[in-house]
């Protein structure tokens, strides 16, 4: 019998401190009604100095596992979703893997940045389906917040950020009945390099001439994120309702048929613009932009995990997600509960 994957373990995990727009007022140029107008961000979490990616991923992990009945050592691959690494190298995913206390199984990490989540799931549900990996641990982490600059000058990014994650099991099992029993039913993955400078972190970088990071390039701030904001606006809801009914139409699914959309967490307005496009009632997207801000590759499982806290998530639920972030990266993929 056909080995699937489905998702038995949800996890997530924000640090305790809330800031604001009033909070961000007092730093940059701005104000709350721009940020809610431009973005539907009310407040995000960022953490404190001595918190890392990996210590916010491994709150996540640890309820994941929980949530799925496993223990810890239950788990044969990590792989990891960050663009907010705790070092250069070696991966976050490695330094994940020692304070679960679990050792030698496969860790990956991957950067595909606000779609990293949706690449992780298609991974994982791929290892699995072969019959080599049994459990996967999938995680997206973030902590923007060190990384942004809080001046005027960086208002336009910076305001967009929180820092979270997000964590789920991903388990080996077989379907008798498509329509009941949960599992993953399809992914697909896209990226275009021709736009990776739209939204991107020049520096440090070993393309810039014989340094990687020198004081010339801090000077001309390009050690923090640029973004072309309206090029990123339209292709997100370009390539966000492309790819979904792509997998839609490989799975005989209807857009009507979705109990729930879990979407990239990056402005509200291309996910209302995306429901537009899709005509998908607002009241079956679930958002937490609001209260998070963009969390890059946490989103998606962060927001699952609020889903099914507030009762929107249920199992045997059909849902389909998307994603499109830097690179530019874009993805989609449906799932029974």
């Amino acid at each position: 019998m056909k080995i699937h994957s489905r998702i038995s373990g949800v996890g997530s995990f924000v640090p305790p401190k809330v800031y604001t727009n009033h909070d961000l007022e007092k730093m940059m140029d701005t104000t709350d009604e721009w940020i809610v107008q431009r973005t539907g961000i009310e407040q995000r979490h960022w953490v404190d100095e001595n918190t890392s990616t990996s210590d916010l991923a491994l709150e996540a992990s640890k309820q994941a596992i929980a949530d799925a009945g496993l223990a810890n050592e239950d788990i044969d691959m990590i792989v990891f979703a960050t663009l907010s690494p705790d070092h250069d190298f070696p991966g976050t995913g490695c330094f994940l893997q020692e304070k679960l206390g679990v050792s030698d199984i496969s860790v990956f990490d991957i950067r595909q940045q606000c779609t990293g989540f949706l690449y992780g799931l298609s991974l994982a549900d791929k290892f699995i389906s072969s019959g080599s990996h049994k459990n996967v641990l999938v995680v997206g982490a973030e902590v923007h917040s060190k990384g942004l600059d809080k001046t005027p000058r960086g208002r336009a990014v910076s305001v967009l950020f929180g820092d979270g994650a997000g964590a789920v099991v991903m388990s080996a099992t077989t379907v008798d009945d498509k329509s009941k029993d949960s599992h993953i039913m399809t992914s697909n993955l896209h990226a275009d390099g021709s736009f990776a400078k739209e939204l991107w972190v020049a520096a440090p970088g070993n393309a810039l001439g014989p340094d990687r990071m020198n004081q010339a390039m801090i000077d001309e701030n390009l050690h923090f994120p640029q973004m072309n904001g309206k090029t990123v606006f339209v292709h997100a809801v370009k390539r966000m309702a492309e790819t979904l009914m792509k997998s839609c139409a490989e799975q005989g699914v209807k857009i009507e048929d979705v109990d729930l959309f879990l979407f990239h967490q990056a402005n509200l307005r291309i996910n209302s613009k995306v429901a537009e496009v899709l005509n998908i009632p607002e009241e079956k997207i679930f958002n937490t932009i609001q209260k998070y801000g963009n969390t890059t590759a946490a989103t998606i499982p962060l927001g699952m995990h609020d889903a099914i806290k507030a009762g929107k998530l249920k199992p045997g639920m059909l849902v389909a997600s998307a994603a499109f972030g830097s690179g530019f990266t874009w993805a989609s993929a449906i799932w029974r509960q």
